[in-house]
């Protein structure tokens, strides 16, 4: 393909309380608040944004958070983990912070390349993989408690576990343009786009895996970067030639999405990097007001009844989470 799928673009994920949420992925993790608005299937929930300091397509995580949600279960057919890249020399000061924010780390390495395994207060599974990439030209936020020189930089990638993920291989390498990279024990790598960092997949397959439930903790959705509308189209063709028809386009304001599910049970979606979060909020105003598609503003009232407050983290604000 001329436009190749460039990586991950974000991941959505399903959490219980908002504010808890905001007060782990700002206040802990030191991720930007880029976007606050609603499920636009579900405008009683928000739909809440984290990224790097401009919401660049490939540091983007999301959220719905349902109050009270049940949690889900862990099993064959979903995202076991995602993973966020770090500067090599970080990991001493991540596993600090997390500790003083009384969150339960796990070292381990894989692919030669160590990392910190944790829950956030969902039991959502992340890890922080110090990155292998010397320049790492991402840029982190640099508004948070957490100093630029130890910030995570975005995605560093996605594992997917499975009881068997043979189709799910063949979809990634011969309709998806993925390239094997590596094998670790149970792991294997598969990277997109010019790879590295921020591109990787890894199938993670147990043969004693049972189905899993996609509840609270749980990750939705992965979406994978498009260039552009034209992109999009293309790979729309592709994917229902090679047998995975995908749904029509549908406009998330910021991107615009089609969604597949993989053999193997992950819900996919193909997002355009265009036209961006600054298409209806400055830069310096990211994610301090509740923003709403033209479909939603006649009922803003009636929304902004039923959602919770949300207070924002300071800077200088610490954050431990039980």
């Amino acid at each position: 393909m001329n436009t190749p799928i460039l990586g991950l673009h974000h991941i959505t994920a399903i959490a219980g309380d908002p504010q808890t949420n905001v007060d782990f992925y700002t206040g802990v993790l030191g991720l930007r608040l880029v976007k606050k608005t609603v499920n636009f299937d579900d405008p009683s929930t928000y739909h809440l944004y984290y990224g790097d300091g401009v919401g660049s397509p490939g540091t983007i995580m999301t959220f719905f958070p349902w109050p009270g949600v049940r949690r889900g279960v862990l099993g064959s057919g979903q995202t076991a983990a995602t993973a966020f890249a770090i500067p090599a020399d970080a990991l001493d000061f991540w596993q600090r912070r997390l500790e003083e924010s009384l969150v339960r780390t796990r070292s381990f390495e894989r692919f030669g390349v160590p990392g910190l395994a944790f829950d956030d207060g969902d039991g959502l599974r992340l890890e922080l993989r110090a990155s292998a990439q010397e320049n790492d030209g991402r840029r982190p936020w640099h508004g948070s408690a957490v100093p630029a020189e130890f910030a995570i930089r975005g995605f560093d990638g996605v594992t997917l576990l499975h009881a068997n993920g043979e189709s799910t291989r063949q979809l990634l390498v011969k309709a998806m343009g993925f390239r094997k990279l590596a094998t670790d024990g149970n792991h294997v790598r598969y990277e997109s786009g010019h790879g590295g960092s921020g591109t990787f997949v890894d199938l993670l397959q147990d043969p004693s895996a049972t189905p899993g439930r996609v509840a609270g903790g749980s990750v939705h959705h992965v979406a994978f970067r498009l260039a552009d509308d034209d992109a999009q189209s293309a790979w729309i063709s592709r994917l229902a030639g090679a047998g995975h028809p995908t749904t029509g386009v549908r406009d998330r304001q910021y991107f615009h999405s089609v969604y597949f599910n993989e053999p193997g049970g992950v819900l996919f979606e193909l997002a355009t990097d265009n036209p961006g979060f600054t298409t209806d909020e400055s830069v310096e105003e990211l994610g301090t007001s509740l923003r709403l598609p033209p479909s939603l503003e006649s009922r803003r009232d009636r929304i902004e009844r039923v959602l919770p407050p949300l207070e924002l983290i300071g800077k200088g604000d610490a954050v431990k989470v039980a």
